[in-house]
């Protein structure tokens, strides 16, 4: 027996396969960033999965944001060790 619905990692490459045009339409520089986008979604492609949403675009987007947030984090914590160089971490430097 065959599987009846797709799982979430081939909904996602549907997603993106129909994407495609407006990718190609995008400025060069922003074709990375858009692409990168879905390699955030497929990181969380495992929990998405779990989810069974009826909106299947709907987890693409929160573990797009999810991902975004975790870069903020860590961009906020390099701004705050530079700022701070007498912390610990920056005093062989």
């Amino acid at each position: 027996m065959g599987r009846t619905t797709p799982t979430y990692r081939d909904t996602l490459r549907a997603i993106e396969d129909r994407w495609g045009p407006y990718r190609r339409t995008l400025r060069r520089r922003d074709q990375p960033r858009f692409d990168q986008l879905f390699v955030y979604a497929r990181t969380h492609a495992d929990a998405a999965g779990m989810l069974n949403h009826d909106d299947r675009f709907a987890p693409l987007l929160v573990s797009i944001a999810i991902e975004q947030e975790r870069r903020i984090d860590e961009l906020e914590a390099h701004i705050t060790e530079l700022e701070n160089p007498t912390s610990p971490d920056c005093a062989d430097r």
